[in-house]
């Protein structure tokens, strides 16, 4: 991806008229929290309702109290959605390469091969390693999980691995090769907005990344020895009868995989891949599965909702196509002017600059990056804006401290870019919600989600602090001197 269309405000953009005290911008960080916390936690309503609150609640104190015009309000949701724009074009087709996908057989394909190679002892950690490498070749964690997540999801239904660790194992793996692939608009990202070599980069992030990979197979792989013969007697023919007996499984199915990845190897982005990825599903459902024109665009429009003679494999391939994603697309609208209005207002920058100048030691510097990263993607469920602004606000403060501009790209890239999926009110986890069928967090402790056994979320940020607290990896120059001063 390249750099953003703006630029984040700084402290000093802004009119120190209208410019927050840290104390009144501490006050939209409260506020969301307590009504995303009750909106959704305690009374149990869409995620819609409370980021409404949230919005109106930003936008009356600074129209009201600091003074801010309602077309500067204007300005910064448009900021929002204009910073977001990728993300929803994504969203959108992604569902669309879902339901044509499932209509060619593709996916459907995927779940049956799969039932024979894969057994519920090995089927975590190899989905998780899978997905890593489909996710590094291609560079995009949404799309490996909204393809090859999806059918995983089907596999792992038919062997009695439940769907939320199948889910965790998929995002761990997705999110950690998209962390180390060249190709990945969020690795560029971070590279781009603090001044770092690509590669530098991608070598920076690389030993903790896979320690914290490592360390997520090892999960993984205990679950799957508790996972040794619970597969439902029978279940596994009756997934594959259904299957067989609904779609032709010839190797031309694969024909929409191959050229959405093959695209992706060759550097294509990431819409147009997706968009070919859309017209070869819709072909290989007219050629193979013998679908009219019409019949294959309105399953594009509207989604599958396939008669098998199994209601399992029914739900596993019922789909909502292009208009199944309004639910998503509306939510996430509604985040990403929330964080408009945040950058807009100046809360963002206020609280950026009072970490910067809270810093008294390396170790505080990387920490506070890190839960920088975190606080941005909660407030603004949107991991570009995680990445952008800590990475512009604090690249001088980096430099006074001795340390690499790739300390600093690393640091933002481990805490923003895989925690977002744990954000239930985040863009990103929103769509492996929808994409998967697995709620990011519900039931006692939130074990019926997919969220606590999406171990590579916990584990990046947590190693992350690890080394802010030893330095180990860090740069050369700042391990050896450990300052806790800015350098001369």
């Amino acid at each position: 991806m390249s750099s953003p269309s703006f630029t984040p405000l700084g402290y000093d953009d802004i009119d120190p008229e209208l410019r927050p005290s840290l104390g009144i911008a501490l006050l939209p960080v409260f506020a969301v929290l307590v009504f995303l916390g009750i909106g959704s936690a305690v009374l149990q309503l869409s995620p819609h309702v409370p980021l409404l609150w949230s919005i109106i609640f930003v936008g009356a104190l600074a129209h009201f109290y600091l003074g801010f015009s309602w077309d500067a309000l204007a300005d910064g949701l448009t900021r929002g959605l204009l910073m977001g724009k990728q993300a929803l074009f994504i969203i959108f087709i992604i569902y669309a390469v879902i339901a044509t996908w499932v209509s060619a057989g593709t996916i459907p394909a995927l779940m049956y091969f799969g039932l024979d190679l894969l057994t519920p002892v090995i089927f975590l950690p190899v989905t998780a390693l899978l997905a890593g490498i489909v996710a590094f070749s291609i560079g995009s964690s949404w799309t490996t999980v909204g393809t090859l997540g999806v059918a995983f999801v089907g596999i792992g239904s038919g062997l009695g691995v439940p769907a939320p660790m199948t889910v965790g194992a998929i995002l761990s793996g997705a999110y950690a090769g998209d962390k180390q692939s060249p190709l990945s608009d969020t690795t560029n990202l971070a590279a781009g907005v603090t001044n770092t070599n690509l590669f530098d980069h991608i070598r920076a992030m690389r030993n903790s990344t896979i320690l914290a990979f490592g360390l997520a197979l090892v999960g993984y792989a205990i679950l799957g020895l508790r996972s040794h013969g619970s597969i439902p007697a029978g279940q596994i023919a009756e997934i594959q009868g259904a299957l067989a007996g609904t779609y032709s499984l010839s190797p031309f199915v694969f024909l929409p995989l191959l050229v959405t990845f093959g695209l992706a190897l060759k550097r294509y982005p990431a819409i147009p891949t997706l968009v070919a990825g859309v017209l070869t599903g819709v072909f290989t459902t007219i050629v193979v599965q013998g679908a009219s024109f019409t019949g294959a665009w309105t399953i594009f429009m509207n989604g599958t909702s396939p008669e098998t003679g199994s209601e399992l494999v029914n739900g596993l391939l019922a789909t909502g196509g292009l208009t199944g994603s309004a639910w998503t697309i509306t939510v996430v609208v509604a985040a990403l002017s929330l964080g408009g209005l945040l950058e807009r207002t100046g809360v963002l920058a206020v609280l950026a600059y009072h970490l910067s100048k809270g810093v008294t030691s390396v170790g505080g510097l990387v920490a506070g990056t890190g839960a920088a990263a975190i606080v941005t993607n909660l407030l603004t469920s949107q991991q570009y804006m995680s990445i952008v602004v800590p990475g512009l606000t604090l690249r001088d403060v980096y430099a006074e401290y001795g340390l690499e501009s790739e300390d600093l790209s690393r640091a933002i890239e481990a805490a923003g870019t895989p925690t977002g999926a744990l954000i239930p009110w985040h863009a990103g986890a929103l769509f492996m919600a929808q994409a998967t069928g697995v709620p990011t967090l519900a039931g006692s402790f939130g074990l019926a989600g997919y969220a606590p056994y999406y171990f590579f979320g916990f584990l990046s940020p947590l190693i992350l602090f690890t080394i802010a607290a030893t330095g180990w990896g860090l740069s050369e120059r700042t391990a050896k001197t450990g300052t806790a001063q800015p350098a001369d």
